[in-house]
C-alpha cells in the first residue's frame, strides 16, 4: 500500500518497483495534529519529509516573535530536504495547519538509496530548483513590492496552479496569508477592501473572484496603484 502512494509522489516519478519497495521499507507514516510541530528551527536534520494529506507551513520567527512564512506544501510536496544533503539543522519550524499524514524518510536511508540510483537524485535536484526560483520570487515580493502588489501576485500565482481558475478559495487563515505576505492582517484587510472597490475582485468569506486579472497583473508589476 504504501509503495503505491509512494509511487504517486512527483519527486519518486519514473523509478522501479523495486525502489518502490525500497523506498516504503524506510518510510516512517506519521501523522499530525492541527497546531502540531514537526520540527523546529535548530533541530537536527535527519531525514526528509512528504507530505501526503493536509497542510503543513514552514515559516521563521524573528527576535520579536514575528512569523514569516516563507512555504505552503500541498500533498505530495517534499520538506526539510537540505538536511538530507548538508545534513545540518533545520532553518526554519514547520507546523502542520490541519490534521497531516506525512512520509518521513531517514537521512542515512535515503542517502544509500540516492547512491545506487542517480535518477533519484536528478528528480531531487529538478524540485529543489523549483523551490529556489519559488524563494527567488519570494524575496522580490517582500523586498520591492508593496502589500497590494504581493497580494496581487499571490492571487495571480494561486489562480495560475489551479488553471487559470477566476473563483478561488483560499485555504489558509486571512492571518497566515498575511504571514507569507509579509504584513499584518488588520492591513490585508484594507488591502482587500481597496482592490475590491476597485472592482479587481469580490470577496465573499474565505472565496476571491478575480474581475479584473488585467488589472492585477498591472497592480504586482506596480504599473498600478491602489
Amino acid at each position: 500500500m504504501i509503495s503505491r502512494e509512494i509511487a504517486a509522489i512527483p519527486l519518486f516519478e519514473g523509478l522501479s518497483q523495486r525502489q518502490y519497495d525500497e523506498l516504503a521499507r524506510i518510510a516512517v507514516d506519521r501523522s499530525y495534529k492541527r497546531g502540531q510541530i514537526i520540527f523546529s528551527e535548530g533541530d537536527e536534520g535527519i531525514g526528509l519529509y512528504v507530505l501526503i494529506a493536509g497542510k503543513v507551513k514552514v515559516f521563521k520567527l524573528s527576535l520579536e516573535g514575528k512569523e514569516q512564512i516563507l512555504h505552503l506544501f500541498e500533498p505530495g510536496e517534499p520538506f526539510g530536504e537540505a538536511s538530507v544533503f548538508a545534513g545540518q539543522p533545520f532553518p526554519a519550524h514547520a507546523e502542520a495547519l490541519e490534521k497531516s499524514r506525512i512520509f518521513f524518510f531517514p537521512r542515512a536511508g535515503f542517502i544509500e538509496l540516492i547512491k545506487g540510483d542517480p535518477s533519484l537524485a536528478l528528480n531531487m535536484l529538478a524540485i529543489l530548483s523549483r523551490r529556489l526560483r519559488k524563494f527567488t520570487v519570494l524575496v522580490e515580493d517582500l523586498s520591492l513590492k508593496e502589500v497590494p502588489g504581493r497580494l496581487a501576485a499571490y492571487l495571480l500565482y494561486v489562480s495560475e496552479q489551479r488553471a487559470n481558475s477566476k473563483d478561488l478559495k483560499l485555504d489558509i487563515a486571512k492571518n497566515q496569508l498575511a504571514s507569507l505576505l509579509g504584513t499584518i492582517p488588520e492591513t490585508l484587510s484594507r488591502v482587500l477592501t481597496r482592490m475590491v472597490g476597485q472592482g479587481l475582485i469580490q470577496v465573499e468569506g474565505s472565496r476571491i473572484k478575480i474581475v479584473d486579472r488585467q488589472g492585477l497583473a498591472e497592480l504586482a508589476q506596480a504599473e498600478r496603484r491602489l
